[in-house]
């Protein structure tokens, strides 16, 4: 594995991003999706201590929906099994949200502010307001050992495609049958297409099938075609939980890819 391959984005979001990568096997590919799935290392909320609760929930149930807050985790900054810990304190009529958990580090937060953990009242008959504190120790692990741990929480592959013209389509043929496809193509008849924004498309673009709504009969009309794989080109969809962007988390991912294949190789050759 010497890492000479390509990376080339298609779309890209600040937690979603779908981008091929050219010059890798289909072991590869798929040892990635796994990578990103199971071996980056994220914190999340691992130990509750409560403090007081008196809403109208289990202070197990609590601690369950902390746990599944994702938290930012800057890269480089932790090692694994490090903590940080987190403390929030409301009072009713009011809802706990997760970005009432205040951190006791900076670079680390809730990574989405408005997940609701419970609905605190003040019941008529009551003397006081419900009223949840307590602290959470948010510690380093991965996917593998829990999925509170998964920083991809939405990722796949497929192989890049390509559509080649055989001829034109017969006319009694609608087009129907095998027209539709689903992925992205890498333009190669550009002379035959139909570009979806009125500009005349050029080989060698990606274009995501959505865009001529799956249907090559729509891309290429009159058209008989065949679609082929891209040898050793995989289109990637990644999305995150928030705890890192995707370029950290693919890279961290690709990262610990190398990190076994250099254990591997020191193993055997003792």
């Amino acid at each position: 594995m010497t890492g000479d391959f390509e990376v080339q984005f298609i779309d890209r979001g600040e937690r979603t991003a779908r981008f091929v990568v050219r010059g890798v096997t289909p072991a590869f590919a798929n040892g990635l999706r796994r990578a990103i799935i199971a071996d980056v290392p994220t914190l999340s909320i691992d130990s509750v201590r409560i403090i007081e609760n008196s809403s109208v929930m289990f202070d197990e149930q609590i601690a369950l929906r902390l746990g599944l807050v994702p938290l930012t985790t800057p890269p480089d900054e932790f090692e694994e099994g490090d903590s940080v810990t987190l403390a929030l304190d409301v009072e009713g009529p009011e809802t706990a949200y997760s970005g009432d958990l205040v951190s006791n580090h900076e670079l680390v937060e809730p990574a989405d502010k408005n997940i609701p953990i419970i609905e605190l009242k003040y019941p008529e008959t009551a003397d006081s307001p419900q009223r949840l504190e307590l602290e959470a120790d948010a510690v380093m692990g991965r996917g593998r050992d829990h999925a509170k741990n998964q920083g991809g929480i939405a990722v796949g592959y497929r192989h890049l495609q390509t559509v080649d013209i055989v001829g034109d389509r017969d006319a009694f043929d609608d087009g129907t049958e095998d027209s539709i496809l689903r992925g992205v193509i890498e333009e190669q008849a550009a002379e035959e297409a139909v570009g979806s924004d009125g500009e005349t498309p050029e080989n060698g673009e990606l274009v995501p099938t959505e865009t001529f709504d799956n249907d090559l009969s729509q891309r290429y009309p009159d058209k008989e075609v065949e679609v082929h794989d891209v040898p050793e080109a995989f289109v990637f969809h990644v999305e995150s939980d928030g705890s890192m962007s995707i370029d950290e988390l693919v890279l961290t991912a690709t990262d610990t890819l190398f990190d076994r294949a250099d254990e591997l190789e020191q193993a055997v050759s003792l």
